[in-house]
Formats: C-alpha cells, structure tokens, sequence
C-alpha cells in the first residue's frame, strides 16, 4: 500500500485510518440517523456531502445517506460504493478538499450516536475454526471422537436469531433457562451460571442472489459487502440440556453483539493470506483458488465497573479452517437466497495457542481452570456487570485497517 497523505489528525493507534473509511449509521443529538465513514475519530457525514451535491456524477439520491440503516447504500452495489469510499478517500488527502472548511461534514465520534448499522434480516452462525470444534469436541465427547466425521467435509452452521442482534454498548441480561444441575436431578428454571463469549467476527451479505440460484465458489466473494466483528453470547449451560437433537436455541437467541462499522473488503484486500490446509480435499463446488484468509488480529478483554481491563484472549481470523467465500458458497449450495444486509458469523475463532482461544469454555476448560484477571479476582465464565470488550485490526508495512470495538455489559437475569 503506497502511503497517504491525509489533512484530519490521525493518531498512529487509530483504526479508521485513510486506508480504511468503515461504514455506519450515526446521529447527533436529536438529528435524524445518516450514513457515516469513519476517519480517526471523526465521522464524514455523507449525507450533508451528497446535499452539498458532490456525489453528483454518480446520481445518488440523497434519500440513501438518509437513512436508519447501510442496505440502501449497499444496494448500489460495488462499482458505486467502491466510488464513493475511494471519492472520500481523495478528498480526505487533498489539501484543497471540497470537504475542509464546512463545520458540519466532520463530526466528532465523541460527540456522535452509533447505531445498528444493517437492517437484519436472517443471520447463520457457523463453527469453522477447526482449533475450537477440536478443543469443545475433546470436552464433550473425548481426544478419539473431537471432529464429527462431516466437519472437514462442509462448513458446519445453524440458523440463528436476527431480531436479538445489538450494537456495541447495549447491555443485555444474564439468560435464564432449563438447566441440569450437577446432581442430575432436573431440569430447573434457573438464571444461566455459564455464560460465555465466543469471539467471532461475521460478514454482511452485499449482494443477492434467487431463490434456486446458487452462488459459486468463485463468485462468492462478489457477495460480500464487508466485515464486523461478533460477539455470539451463549449460554453454555442451557445449551447443554437444549442442543439435542436440533442443536442452538435459546442457548444462543437472547443476544449477539456486533461493531458499528462496516470493514469493506476493499479496506481488507492487502491483508489477504493463505488459511490452514483443508485435508481431506474438499469438494470441487468449495474449491478456492488463491489466499481465502485475512490476517485480521484479534483480542478480548474483561472488565468491571471499577476494575480496569483484563486481556484474556489474543487470537487471530487467519486461522479459520473454512473460509468466508466457502461458508456463502455451501449456505446458498441447496439454492437459499440470501439477502442484503444478511450477516453471516464465522464461528468461535480460536488459535492453536491456549491464549488464543475464543471463549471462556476454552480458556477455563469447562471452568475447571479459572482465569485471573489483573485485579486479582478469579473467572470461569462472564459475571453480573462484567464489562467483555472486543477488538480487531489489520496491520502491514505500518498501516493499520481496524474495526474498533464491541463492547457489552452484562446485567442481572429479569427473571430472579
């Protein structure tokens, strides 16, 4: 990447540098909410700038930056929003930008309301990083029986719930349900005692496709918008006594956190890498050619109200063994349509390393080797208050494409 000039003050930590311009949806005060690029700690308002009449020669109604969510905007399609972040992108390094000098273009984020930035309307959650199904494998069914027989085969995934996908800096309430307690007695109705995080990150479905209509192996990517991170929260100990036989329910349901800003895979086209060996081969319809992976760093930290934060998790999403375009492909392989807006999460993404594991149920092992944060206190899983926060970024050659964070408290059950 050749090095940029940009006249807004950049710090060298910032996420949203020049090579980056995430998207979002923002407010301020009681203004209506408008479609955003992040740049440092500012935001462009593009909706004043497409009032100012400068995305003109690309015949944009201004009605798209004016809007609750990014689907209209992505709607445009590639060749249109390519244009407008590389448009911004000019501006942003030229000294005499049409954006300078106009107090309401640049807003500070500090000042500034994110939002959920997709309207979702279906979201699958797969189980891709082959780290995490052996580590829970060898938990659940032992060493000899960790991987079921498919799961070198096809990328494993289960429908989930849209409507309980938040932002980050939304709280939500510790879960209760049907649990077995250790004296298998049971089940009881209880608040959950195992909730976990899973760090995982999700792409946005950026085009659609038909009912019927596949995509194939080599088009898939083509149907990616971009990136967020994810935090899929789940409750290990309803899960246990639900999962059979159909798998996630309300285990999973009660609530998924996701980043504000959307990464285009533009932004993320230098950090491309090769992903780990798929043996056996897989089949021709799931065949990639070239690098499938991005070498995107990734860390979770706990926090409370009055302690400072803990790093417990440093991983990374190069090591998913089933890549985004291989997901997309064998999702929309029986001919489901997919839709704009629609996110897609890669499943916990944990390293080969124990300190690269992407859930409490992994770090503690089943809560059987509690963790120490720097405050002294000791976790098995995610209590009442705690503060989990996750980050991510891509860095090469001294430049840097983030996603910020996602960060969530968790609240008493409403149910005790």
């Amino acid at each position: 990447m050749e090095a940029k000039y940009c006249w807004v003050d950049l710090s060298d930590q910032t996420h949203f540098s020049i090579y980056n311009l995430p998207f979002g949806i923002f407010s301020v005060g009681n203004n209506t909410k408008r479609v955003g690029i992040a740049i440092g700690d500012k935001i462009v308002d593009l909706a004043v700038v497409s009032a100012m009449d400068l995305f003109k020669d690309l015949e944009i109604s201004d009605a798209v930056f004016n809007s609750n969510y990014l689907n209209d905007f992505i709607h445009l399609g590639k060749d249109i929003t390519n244009k407008v972040r590389i448009q911004v992108q000019d501006w942003l390094c030229d000294v005499d930008s049409p954006l300078k000098d106009h107090d309401h273009i640049l807003v500070d984020q500090n000042q500034a309301t994110l939002h959920l930035p997709l309207k979702i309307g279906d979201y699958t959650d797969f189980y891709s990083s082959l780290e995490h199904a052996t580590n829970v494998g060898m938990m659940f069914r032992g060493k000899d029986k960790a991987l079921l027989p498919n799961w070198k085969h096809l990328p494993v995934g289960y429908h989930g719930r849209s409507s309980s996908i938040v932002e980050s800096g939304v709280p939500i309430h510790r879960p209760s349900g049907q649990v077995v307690p250790k004296d298998g007695n049971g089940p009881v109705f209880k608040a959950s005692s195992r909730l976990d995080f899973e760090l995982e990150m999700a792409l946005v479905v950026g085009k659609e496709n038909r009912l019927g209509q596949p995509v194939s192996i080599n088009q898939a990517e083509q149907h990616i918008f971009g990136m967020v991170l994810f935090n899929d929260w789940s409750a290990r100990d309803i899960q246990k006594w639900e999962y059979v036989p159909l798998g996630p329910f309300l285990g999973k349901s009660f609530a998924s956190s996701i980043s504000p800003w959307v990464v285009t895979m533009e932004a993320l086209e230098p950090f491309r890498t090769n992903g780990p060996a798929q043996d056996p081969i897989v089949l021709s319809y799931l065949d990639f050619q070239g690098a499938a992976n991005f070498d995107i760093n990734l860390e979770v930290s706990i926090s409370t109200e009055d302690q400072p934060e803990s790093m417990i998790c440093k991983s990374n999403f190069k090591y998913m063994y089933w890549s985004m375009a291989q997901q997309l492909t064998h999702h929309t392989s029986n001919g489901c349509n997919i839709s704009i807006g629609d996110l897609m999460a890669s499943g916990t993404i944990s390293g080969p390393d124990p300190t690269s594991y992407g859930s409490m149920l992994e770090l503690t092992w089943g809560g059987s080797k509690p963790i120490t944060l720097s405050s002294g206190h000791q976790r098995t899983f995610i209590e009442d208050y705690d503060i989990v926060t996750m980050r991510g970024w891509s860095e090469k050659d001294g430049k840097k494409v983030g996603f910020g964070e996602v960060q969530t408290k968790i609240l008493p059950t409403l149910h005790e």
